[in-house]
């Protein structure tokens, strides 16, 4: 039986006639950084639903599906109580509403730490049920075997090494990371042990400078920043963060926007004029015909 459908683009305001594209691959992705560099930086950002990969698309390379959904979607405290089916669910929307990033979905916690097996068993359900092209997990050297697992099993894989949100309660809050020498020393250490491992890409989030700059220039993957450098191989943000739709901005943050402005001026308009009885007017009201 054929599961071909078409989607009737002319009615259904989620699914507007998409601009043709080539979709990037992963393997385009890496070949991005030639000799150690990128002479043109990689673009990524979060995407949770349909509407807004389609908005995003055209201007990324990569679109990231994080388990930040918890926080931005779903008012969770963290993105501890994220779930398997949370990511399938937004991964999907975001797959069918894109033409052209590679998009990569965050494996949740608790969801791939047990066994490589384990994380086998979640990307692979991540891959079936969404379409996307690449998983994310966190952890560096404690998860590079798990990695070079998942690789040879033709699961492309992205790292996430430095401040690693899914392991706040124990790393005792969200400082920015490798200011000991300790630490700046495990961190150099994971960024080698996962590119070691297979990984096609790593985030590196809310280190010092000097670590991000030796990482971009050690590592023959690509570096994506978030609160890194402007000298790693690409930048990623939260999308609802640099658009300005919440009053706290983390420091690593530029707002390009001032969205909750924006729909809080909308909204209050839109309430003086239903509580005035000024909308709808003639041109939002169906009148017989003549």
């Amino acid at each position: 039986m054929s599961t071909t459908y078409t989607l009737d683009t002319s009615t259904s305001r989620a699914n507007p006639t998409p601009t043709p594209l080539k979709r990037l691959t992963v393997p385009g992705i890496q070949r991005r950084k030639f000799e150690g560099r990128t002479d043109e930086p990689l673009v990524m950002l979060t995407a949770y639903t349909a509407r807004q990969a389609q908005l995003l698309d055209p201007h990324c390379d990569m679109l990231l599906v994080g388990d930040s959904l918890g926080q931005v979607i779903y008012g969770l405290p963290s993105t501890i109580p994220v779930s398997l089916e949370m990511m399938c669910a937004h991964g999907a929307a975001v797959v069918r509403g894109s033409y052209h990033s590679v998009v990569i979905v965050d494996m949740p916690f608790g969801s791939y730490e047990a066994s490589p097996q384990q994380a086998f068993e979640s990307a692979s359900r991540i891959l079936k049920e969404t379409g996307c092209a690449a998983v994310k997990l966190e952890g560096g050297v404690a998860m590079a075997d798990t990695i070079s697992f998942l690789a040879r099993r033709g699961i492309p894989v992205m790292a996430h090494i430095g401040l690693t949100p899914q392991a706040v309660n124990a790393l005792g809050g969200y400082a920015a990371r490798g200011r000991s020498q300790e630490e700046y020393e495990k961190i150099l250490g994971d960024g080698k042990a996962i590119a070691d491992a297979g990984a096609f890409s790593v985030v590196l989030e809310g280190v010092i400078e000097p670590i991000a700059i030796a990482l971009t220039e050690t590592l023959d993957i690509p570096v994506i920043g978030i609160g890194a450098s402007a000298r790693c191989d690409g930048q990623v943000l939260v999308t609802e963060d640099m658009l300005g739709l919440f009053e706290r901005t983390p420091r690593f943050v530029k707002r390009y926007a001032d969205m909750s402005g924006l729909v809080s001026e909308a909204v209050t308009r839109y309430a003086e004029e239903v509580r005035g009885r000024r909308f709808p007017g003639v041109e939002q009201v169906y009148l017989p015909k003549k």
